[in-house]
This record gives structure tokens, C-alpha cells and sequence, in this order.
């Protein structure tokens, strides 16, 4: 008895150790295809994006921002909102240079973007 079982178990052994799952032969990984298909669909939605959206309209939109900043400046609160849009590194982590800046002035979107960031800075 004993030996059929180990000639079963050298059997079935062999027979799985050969048998690999190819899901994309182009070496389909979900975790990229995700990034890529978010950066593409926030690109879309940053290319639609109206002045004087709130800042609940844009997330309705565009889902909860990937980071986020409040500065108040005298009177006026300024919220940005950063969306990734493009991948620099491919180490898995996002970062604000990887993302399109989204400036709202009381919350009402003032204008997107590096120049539109800078404007803070003034």
C-alpha cells in the first residue's frame, strides 16, 4: 500500500509541477494595468473639468484625491487637490510630482495644474 502511495504522490506531483497560468501573454500584471487605467481615466476627467466646480463635485467625478492640502490666506481658503496622472517612478508609490494639481479658492476650482499651484505661492 505504501508504495502505491508514494508512486500516486510522485505522480500527482509531476503532473501539477508542470502546469503554469498565462493569463496575457504580454505578462499581465492587475496591480499596473490598474495604475495605468486610473492615470488615464484622471487624465480624461482633468481634461473636462470646468472652473467653479466644489471640491464635492470634482470627487463625485474623480473619487478622493491621492493628497490634499488647505491653506488659508487671509479671507480666502485655498484646497488643492492632487490626482495621479502620470508615473515617473514604477516603484509602486505616488507622488505629488506624479499628480495634477487641482486649486479650489472657497471651494469653487480656480484653475488645475503647475501654474495653477504656483499661483499660491504669489
Amino acid at each position: 500500500m505504501k508504495p502505491r502511495l508514494l508512486v500516486g504522490a510522485l505522480g500527482l506531483s509531476l503532473l501539477l509541477s508542470g502546469c503554469v497560468i498565462s493569463v496575457d501573454g504580454d505578462g499581465y500584471d492587475g496591480y499596473h494595468s490598474d495604475w495605468q487605467k486610473q492615470e488615464k481615466d484622471n487624465r480624461k476627467e482633468v481634461a473636462q473639468l470646468q472652473p467653479n466646480l466644489t471640491a464635492g463635485q470634482i470627487m463625485e467625478r474623480m473619487g478622493i484625491a491621492d493628497f490634499s492640502e488647505l491653506v488659508k490666506k487671509g479671507d480666502d481658503q485655498f484646497h488643492v487637490l492632487y490626482y495621479r496622472t502620470q508615473r515617473k517612478d514604477d516603484d509602486g508609490v505616488t507622488t505629488k510630482d506624479e499628480c495634477t494639481p487641482l486649486v479650489l479658492k472657497n471651494d469653487k476650482l480656480i484653475g488645475w495644474g503647475d501654474s495653477a499651484l504656483s499661483m499660491l505661492n504669489q
